[in-house]
């Protein structure tokens, strides 16, 4: 029994009819209002600054990100990095004052102050270096001293991006001199997060400059290709370049900058935006009826106005849906996509419409005399679909199914896909500096860092008590094997100790503390270095800096229970320490934070999204069955995605982790217009409906899906793994979406109308 045929869509209203025969009316006053406003969308585009810290990593709702904020103010981090000169033998004389020497170029640089274990009197001298710098494991827990190196620690005193360049191109160029004449070490190997974030803004700017230019390359050859008119390129080209401008633009009112992932945002208005224009471009060649091509023209606007909208606005809202992420470069980025889209939904309807009744842009496609191969495929669609619908339905679930495991794992089978929120991962792995770091991150027991700070009463922080008990709190933080050091206000004391003979082991009787503390209060007297350790204004607040290997934590919840018990180990030998409050802060911490925000951020967002999407569908189709049906294609594609990742081990990263919101907000174009075209012919049968759906929209899929896939992979080309990575992935999966729009969908809607094609074998038909 045939279900009930939902009817289709209703004609163009005349209301919309009649808006849109004004607008067209009215094309030079539009064109002259875009012309005011394009020069300002650039201006304000150019405006836009770039950003890749840690701070643009956490919303800045978030109680931890709002902790460290006021942590900073006290004890502000700073840009810290560290040179490694690299030897056969780090203790020899000859390298010793090789790298005097290099500390020394190091000093004539304003702002940047360098230190080593050089710096620290050695009993002995030269010679007794060796004992003085192996007696302990002070140096080798700082990095300090290492089997085959001496470590330069540096401190760069730079107030944004500009000035933090400019003390990384004097570094550079004081080591060029014994980077060529190197003898007798080896070479100088530059870690921190300095060069990472300087190499990561540079390629991020770079980006944009390559990947601009290949789209509108590919969109001129395109767009000739499909449409064969000059003067439909320049409508296209004229409006792509409108949208672009205001909605990057909207970025400079909105206070957003430009990080690793919010470098997307250009390409993704562009692409939507063209595939948008593509819809309604292909849509005005197919003219028939008679209509003239004035009436054409309203006709198409009208006609394609329900679908076009509906699909930009969900896409608009489900990348609205990012702002529910923690991670504040994609909660941006959401935000301002969905504004640039709303913005392309209105230069799409007004401006593109007024260039082609000015540019006179052709209704109809050139004859060629015979029909295209995009449509000698569509034409056959039909019946192919209909005889392997029950293979192609059963396979692309047994597909989707199987990237729904490779996702979420099986329980005590199979892990869920890792998460990776490393910095060095945001890098090209042929460079210098992520060989250099990992092989440092293992010769000093891991790079990952938070900060501790302990909040004392009042003018009570260098209490002798308190002192003993962070004493004890840092022994306890430093017996973990996952922990490679911890340094704070005793540190001082324990090198003060070592350097004059006595150990590097404080003395554990209440007794000899309070000599200690006052020890300690002619350092910072003394020494402004030491003051990082102690705010020397109110007294009240100490901090010790723990590093520790990151990857032997599961979560920031982890770490924060491991840093507790220290303290209240700490606590049952000196109790007078729970005076104090203790807070895990730090730059560090919002770095690992970022992993466990991953997940929500890809859940919760691609609930959000389906939904919205759902309820577009609702608003355009009254058949649930439809509705359900139609986000086919788009689960396929993702979930196929998913597992492709796991098979090829791309992991889930800043990047790569909205593949899912990105694929369903723009491949839900397809089927918005197929479903609008497919209902329009509903009425009739379904093989009537789905050849007139194929036919106005089919190539609209084609072209729209060739366009999205197409501009992302120019991603591909990028020096940035994850922008790579998501470039490859989202590129494809489009192409699985578009395979499964023009194959299983029809499959579907085969079968659960019942019926058979009119040219199909009445065998065929009785078997099913």
């Amino acid at each position: 029994m045939t279900p009930a045929t939902p009817p289709g869509p209703s004609p163009p209203s005349a209301r919309l009819t009649s808006f849109f025969q004004a607008l067209i009316d009215r094309r030079w006053a539009i064109l002259a209002l875009y012309a005011l406003l394009l020069p300002a969308g650039v201006w304000l585009s150019l405006q836009v600054g770039s950003d890749n810290s840690i701070d643009r990593l956490i919303v800045q709702s978030d109680d931890e990100y709002r902790a460290n904020q006021e942590f900073q103010r006290i004890f502000p981090e700073g840009e810290q990095a560290i040179l490694l000169a690299q030897t056969l033998d780090p203790f020899t004389g000859e390298v010793q004052e090789k790298v005097r020497e290099i500390e020394t170029a190091l000093a004539a640089i304003p702002g940047v102050s360098a230190f080593s274990a050089l710096d620290l009197p050695a009993r002995g001298g030269t010679a007794g270096f060796r004992a003085f710098a192996t007696g302990t494991d002070l140096f080798r827990r700082q990095g300090l001293v290492g089997p085959d190196f001496l470590g330069i620690a540096l401190d760069l005193k730079a107030d944004g991006a500009e000035q933090r360049d400019a003390a990384l191109a004097a570094i550079d160029a004081a080591l060029a001199p014994f980077e060529a004449r190197p003898a007798p070490l080896t070479r100088i190997r530059r870690i921190g997060g300095p060069w990472v974030d300087a190499w990561l803004e540079k390629e991020t700017g770079r980006a944009s400059l390559t990947y601009f230019p290949l789209f509108g390359l590919f969109l001129i050859v395109i767009n000739l290709s499909l449409y064969r008119s000059v003067r439909t390129l320049a409508a296209f080209l004229a409006t792509l370049a409108v949208c672009v401008a205001l909605g990057v633009g909207f970025a400079h009112l909105a206070g957003f900058t430009f990080t690793i992932v919010s470098s997307l945002v250009p390409l993704t208005i562009l692409i939507t935006s063209t595939a948008a224009l593509v819809y309604i471009q292909s849509r005005f060649i197919e003219r028939s009826g008679g209509r003239s091509i004035e009436e054409h023209q309203v006709f198409t606007l009208a006609n394609k106005f329900l679908a076009t909208t509906a699909s930009i606005f969900a896409a608009a809202i489900g990348f609205a849906a990012l702002a529910v992420s923690g991670i504040r470069p994609i909660h941006d980025m959401g935000l301002w996509v969905a504004a640039g889209l709303v913005i392309t939904w209105v230069v799409v309807f007004t401006l593109f419409p007024a260039l082609q009744r000015i540019l006179r842009v052709p209704a109809r496609e050139p004859a060629t005399g015979r029909p295209r191969a995009a449509d000698r495929v569509l034409d056959r669609l039909p019946l192919f679909t209909w005889r392997w619908r029950w293979a192609l339905l059963a396979g692309s679930l047994v597909l989707m199914a199987a990237g729904a495991v490779a996702l979420l794992g099986i329980p005590g089978w199979l892990a869920p896909m890792r998460l990776e929120t490393d910095s060095l991962a945001y890098i090209d792995r042929s460079l210098p500096i992520y060989e250099d770091t990992r092989r440092f991150e293992q010769a000093v027991s891991g790079l990952s860092m938070i900060q501790i700070r302990i909040t004392a009463p009042a003018g009570s922080v260098l209490r002798p008590d308190l002192l003993r008990g962070m004493e004890w709190f840092g022994r306890e933080l430093e017996s973990d094997p996952r922990v490679g050091s911890v340094t704070g206000p005793t540190t001082l004391l324990r090198w003060a100790g070592y350097m004059t003979g006595q150990g590097d082991r404080l003395p554990d009787d209440p007794a000899r503390w309070p000599d200690l503390a006052a020890q300690l209060d002619q350092v910072l007297l003394e020494q402004p270095a030491a003051r990082g350790y102690v705010d020397v204004a109110a007294l009240s607040d100490a901090r010790l800096s723990m590093v520790y290997r990151g990857e032997r934590f599961a979560g920031v919840d982890e770490l924060k229970r491991f840093v507790s018990d220290c303290w209240s180990r700490a606590a049952s030998r000196v109790p007078e320490i729970l005076q104090c409050r203790m807070q895990v802060v730090g730059q560090g911490l919002l770095q690992a934070r970022i992993a466990e925000y991953l997940v929500p951020t890809l859940t919760e967002s691609f609930a959000l999204t389906a939904g919205i999407i759902f309820v577009a569908f609702l608003v355009v189709f009254r058949s649930g069955s439809a509705r359900l049906m139609a986000m086919i294609p788009s689960l396929f594609a993702i979930l196929v995605m998913f597992l492709f990742m796991r098979v090829t081990g791309i992991p889930l990263n800043v990047a790569t982790i909205l593949v899912a919101s990105t694929v369903l907000g723009a491949s839900e174009n397809d089927q918005i217009h197929f479903f609008y075209h497919y209902q329009e012919k509903r009425g009739d049968s379904t093989e009537s409906a789905l050849r007139h759906a194929l036919r106005i929209a089919g190539r609209g899929i084609l072209f729209a899906t060739l366009i999205n896939a197409g501009g992302f992979l120019a991603l591909a080309m990028s020096r940035l793994p994850p922008m790579r990575q998501f470039g490859i992935i989202t590129s494809s999966a489009f192409a699985l979406s578009m395979v499964a729009s023009l194959t299983a969908l029809p499959a579907a809607l085969w079968i659960l109308s019942g019926e058979a094609p009119s040219g199909a074998r009445p065998q065929a038909a009785g078997r099913d």
